[in-house]
């Protein structure tokens, strides 16, 4: 339980509200898939303003959650909104990409979703 992702600070947000961290972690599992795989397709078609702003979109819930890959979203995002053509991008992507997918589905054993 929780070694991909981290509830501290969501715990901390929901005041002991059990209720409100299963419906976050449901909105987590319905939401953050599908910006992974709009984002991949942005970095994939050198999109740079799609990019940026899908990766802007999922940080909060990124660090929400603590997958502990806020950095290399960060270097993603920039990378989209900085236009950094001469950058390869495509590791920081991967550790990303992979932090969410583990976190799905450790999230959908935890949640029993």
């Amino acid at each position: 339980m929780e070694q991909y992702y981290k509830l501290d600070k969501l715990r901390e947000l929901a005041d002991g509200d059990i209720e409100f961290v299963e419906t976050l972690a449901l909105t987590f599992l319905q939401e953050v898939p599908e910006d992974a795989a709009i984002l991949q397709t942005a970095v994939a078609n050198k999109d740079y303003k799609a990019t940026y702003q899908t990766a802007h979109k999922m940080k909060p819930t990124i660090d929400l959650f603590e997958l502990g890959v806020l950095n290399d979203l960060i270097e993603v995002q920039d990378w989209g909104k900085l236009e950094k053509t001469k950058q390869d991008i495509t590791a920081n992507l991967n550790i990303v990409l992979t932090a969410i997918n583990n976190a799905v589905e450790e999230i959908k054993q935890d949640f029993s979703l």
